[in-house]
């Protein structure tokens, strides 16, 4: 689809639903050409944020009934306690007719959001912004824009953490759309095999365009141009300039897995940057946030959708599993 069918095309969708959404974006195969998966009419993965969750449920349960499960006859109460204190805080319908596509939409409160963006304490809708996304709606939230952009920032600081002293664009883009799949179950029971290497080959022009300006901030980043490659520093000093600019969730997870000698904040990131396994702690400590939110999110979404919607979403994404598989063979 072109960029103009899109916008018409996701204005057309928004009004099926509650007018009172502060964020909207589009993200997947259904959006953004992945390798290997050319279908134009994949299902468009949507994410809303709002900022009265129970009263957005309770009219969207008027209006779009058929989107939701059982769990609806409990009321927009039930529906909201479930959204917000199981798994990673987003609601998601599947499975739904809309526009003669096939969408599937998340509901996330804005202070959830934004807390996750700021903190990463589950990576999950954090870690899909990691990567292009097709923003639909997008009203004047300070704290919300603010931290759209820390979210990026800390994506490419991780990321840094990860890699060697030298490594190619393209690897510092298969680094930063792999955050948030680093512990995730479904990699290895029922997602493509080369998600992350289809997302960003067909992409990296976008990726250029997100993370252009942070790259260029970096002091201790050079780009270059005749070889082209990117070259950090890699010295202590520079690896807690990193560890510093971390999500405080990933930082506490670094230092309660490696370092257990005691101290203030700074101390305990300043033995970190010493610590020649720094790459490993980042990795493990992302792990364990992915592991559990994307763990409890799989559960979350038996009785969000149904069993018949289950057992069919599940069967899509094994197929696609199965096909992925069939040609690397």
């Amino acid at each position: 689809m072109t960029s103009n069918m899109n916008r018409f095309l996701f204005t057309r969708i928004l009004k099926h639903f509650p007018s009172d959404i502060t964020f909207a974006f589009a993200y997947g195969s259904g959006v953004f050409h992945q390798d290997g998966n050319a279908n134009p009419n994949n299902m468009i993965d949507l994410v809303f944020a709002v900022d009265k969750t129970k009263d957005w449920h309770a009219e969207n349960m008027e209006r779009n009934p058929v989107h939701y499960s059982g769990l609806r006859f409990m009321g927009p109460s039930v529906i909201t306690a479930f959204q917000e204190k199981i798994g990673a805080g987003v609601y998601y319908n599947t499975l739904v007719h809309c526009e003669k596509r096939l969408i599937k939409y998340g509901v996330v409160q804005v202070d959830s959001l934004t807390e996750d963006l700021n903190k990463w304490n589950h990576l999950y809708i954090s870690g899909r912004l990691h990567k292009p996304v097709n923003i639909i709606r997008r009203d004047n939230n300070k704290s919300l824009s603010a931290a759209l952009q820390t979210n990026l920032r800390s994506a490419l600081t991780t990321a840094l953490l990860l890699l060697p002293e030298s490594f190619s664009e393209e690897q510092l883009f298969h680094t930063i759309a792999g955050l948030s799949y680093h512990g995730d179950f479904r990699m290895t029971f029922g997602e493509n095999k080369n998600k992350v290497h289809n997302i960003v080959k067909p992409n990296l022009k976008h990726f250029q365009e997100y993370y252009r300006g942070f790259l260029e901030e970096e002091d201790h980043l050079h780009w270059d141009k005749d070889k082209g490659i990117y070259q950090q520093e890699t010295s202590s000093a520079c690896i807690f300039s990193h560890l510093q600019r971390l999500p405080s969730h990933l930082q506490h997870l670094m230092i309660k897995n490696g370092d257990n000698r005691g101290g203030d904040l700074e101390e305990m990131l300043k033995r970190i940057s010493e610590d020649k396994n720094q790459a490993k702690m980042v990795n493990e400590a992302l792990q364990k946030i992915v592991e559990k939110s994307s763990r409890s999110q799989s559960l979350k979404a038996i009785p969000a959708a149904g069993v018949v919607k289950t057992v069919k979403y599940s069967s899509q994404k094994l197929m696609k599993m199965w096909k992925s598989t069939s040609n690397n063979r």
